[in-house]
């Protein structure tokens, strides 16, 4: 049967669901999103065509604040997918605790076979077909997979144009200098490592004693890359995927890894040169290669239904952590076996929440028309994430929890109260 990404995230929120004793129209409520939308999106091509994508919006709830969520340009974009990322994005929220819901956004596009111009026509057609279902008050998109700070100045000046203001705080992500916050392009890599780090003191771990294979070299994987070698650690495998070659690669240097080099030989999608690659003495693997490497840690960065029952097997004895980078990357069958082994995982809505606390910063000032440091940001960011991670693993050692179930109890525990306080169930 296929993946399908919301039947896992059901599957994950009825298992915590019935742990914490939720009520039938609790569990009726937050099971499902609140609001869908699937728009067909037409856009004049380059050569004169019009060619039609579609694209979606999901509205998972907002009983604690506006709902954020990202909205990504990938092939094969479902609904299905955005309803999950839409999920986990609420549960996100509540265990860093802030005051917004989940929501989550997409189109099913290849931006790689797009000019910029194309580029910029989608995104304002977007914003035409979802103007009045989004908004500073209501939901805030933000980039995802295969979308930057470009696209969502062309989003907020589309939005702004149609309702005749200024209206910074519809859209977060977006250039410094246009209403954007610093810190917002490491911030999720950046907290990947800030609960890592967090994990490796708790177990008496020293950093600088570790290795890493990291899956991706997008956003994401390249911060996180950049801030455990800063403190130390060593990644000795990352993995991309080649749009030429429709299929992924690892590059593997025992040595380890410089993501510097590495950058200057990608293009703008993180495709690494695989013949430069070689010549600056890495070894290239096929990209599923990436979890079967002799390191302590895996950090997935990268898509979905990466770490599941067949894959799992190939995880190297000596892997003591899984620091979950990208949204629900391991399946609940994969979560059982790394529970037998006794790895010690730090789950997506915990782990990758750095790029929505950052967001939530960027709504902050924008609301305020007052702009931080990037190193009050960063901090503010390390201090919102170190106590969200406290909070969840102690959770988990008194109850002798599994990490991720910890943390779905504490965000599931706080949105159902609000949905109580607000009478939308019993």
């Amino acid at each position: 049967m296929a993946f399908n990404p919301f039947t896992m995230a059901q599957e994950q929120f009825d298992k915590v669901a019935a742990q914490l004793d939720l009520s039938a129209s609790l569990r009726s409520l937050l099971r499902e999103p609140m609001r869908e939308y699937t728009v067909s999106l037409p856009v004049r091509m380059d050569d004169g065509s019009v060619r039609i994508f579609r694209g979606f919006r999901v509205q998972h709830n907002d009983s604690r604040g506006p709902c954020k969520g990202g909205i990504r340009f990938f092939p094969g974009e479902t609904l299905d997918t955005v309803k999950a990322l839409a999920t986990w994005m609420t549960w996100k929220c509540a265990v860093v605790d802030i005051p917004l819901g989940g929501g989550k956004g997409g189109i099913d596009c290849d931006p790689r076979t797009l000019s910029l111009t194309e580029q910029e026509r989608l995104c304002r057609a977007w914003i035409r077909a979802l103007h009045q279902d989004i908004g500073p008050v209501r939901d805030v998109p933000a980039p995802d997979v295969m979308t930057n700070a470009q696209h969502m100045i062309w989003m907020l000046d589309e939005y702004e144009t149609i309702y005749h203001g200024k209206y910074p705080g519809v859209i977060t992500g977006k250039p410094v200098g246009s209403g954007g916050s610093l810190g917002r392009t490491e911030a999720t890599g950046y907290g990947v490592i800030c609960t890592l780090s967090s994990a490796l003191q708790a177990m008496k771990i020293d950093i600088a004693n570790t290795t890493a294979s990291v899956q991706g070299f997008g956003n994401v994987a390249y911060y996180a890359c950049e801030r455990y070698g800063k403190l130390g650690g060593k990644v000795i495998s990352v993995s991309c995927w080649d749009n030429k070659d429709q299929c992924s690669y690892a590059f593997k240097r025992q040595s380890g890894v410089n993501i510097r080099e590495l950058r200057d030989i990608s293009d703008a999608f993180s495709t690494i040169d695989k013949k430069k690659a070689i010549e600056l003495g890495y070894e290239v693997l096929p990209g599923e290669a990436w979890i079967e490497q002799e390191v302590d840690i895996l950090i997935p960065a990268a898509l979905e239904n990466q770490i599941n029952a067949q894959t799992v097997a190939h995880i190297h004895p000596k892997v003591r952590i899984i620091a979950e980078g990208a949204n629900g990357p391991t399946t609940p069958e994969a979560d059982e076996v790394i529970k037998s082994r006794g790895i010690f995982l730090i789950p997506d809505f915990l782990c990758n929440a750095g790029g929505v606390t950052v967001s939530y910063f960027e709504q902050v000032q924008c609301n305020m028309n007052y702009f931080w440091s990037k190193r009050e940001a960063l901090e503010k960011l390390d201090e919102k994430m170190a106590a969200a991670f406290r909070n969840v693993y102690d959770l988990a050692t008194s109850k002798n929890a599994y990490m991720r179930d910890a943390a779905y109890m504490i965000a599931i525990g706080v949105v159902a109260k609000s949905c109580l306080a607000r009478s939308w169930a019993t």
